[in-house]
């Protein structure tokens, strides 16, 4: 028997990371970004002990202000992609606005670290909601590529090609092989 499932990654997170810290009884703020403000000082004893019982669950605690900055970005534009009402602004303007930084820094630091830029990673992760939409929902092309703000299913068939190799269509046709 397959059973499919569907989860909800930050949802996840947020639900481990609140488990492990009350555990340890740790005072905290979770911000929605990756972002976690420890109340108080914490023990060196506690620290390692968080920092293992995460490392199970494969969350990491990052030390270095970049690789953090980069997380955060990232995040938000997860954030971005999944709620509708965010993209009523442009991305760079979100960033800033969330992140407080001004656009032209998140850009460079991002571009520096990971060898890409914001837009490409965005294409990315909408590529990705484009074959999550494929393969667990019933929409056409049309209605994917409108409710991922594509301009048309031409634009979203070019970005997908570029980014996979295969038209939307020859994906959906491999994805539904599979389920059979």
């Amino acid at each position: 028997m397959t059973l499919f499932v569907k989860y909800d990654f930050d949802l996840v997170c947020k639900t481990l990371l609140k488990e492990q810290l009350d555990a340890l009884d740790i005072s905290y703020t979770l911000n929605s970004l990756g972002e976690l403000i420890i109340k108080g000082v914490l023990s060196q004893e506690k620290q390692e002990t968080l920092t293992t019982s995460l490392k199970k669950y494969g969350i990491e605690i990052l030390s270095k202000q970049k690789v953090t900055l980069i997380d955060r970005i990232k995040n938000a534009v997860d954030d971005y992609l999944k709620n509708k009402e965010f993209r009523s602004i442009k991305l760079s303007t979100y960033l800033s606005d969330t992140l407080h930084y001004s656009y032209a820094h998140l850009s460079t630091i991002f571009s520096e670290n990971t060898y890409t830029s914001i837009e490409n990673y965005m294409i990315l992760k909408k590529v990705d909601l484009a074959k999550d939409l494929i393969c667990n929902t019933n929409l056409t092309l049309t209605e994917i590529a409108f409710r991922l703000d594509y301009s048309s299913v031409a634009h979203l068939s070019g970005q997908f090609k570029k980014t996979t190799g295969l038209t939307p269509s020859a994906f959906q046709r491999i994805m539904n092989k599979k389920k059979l």
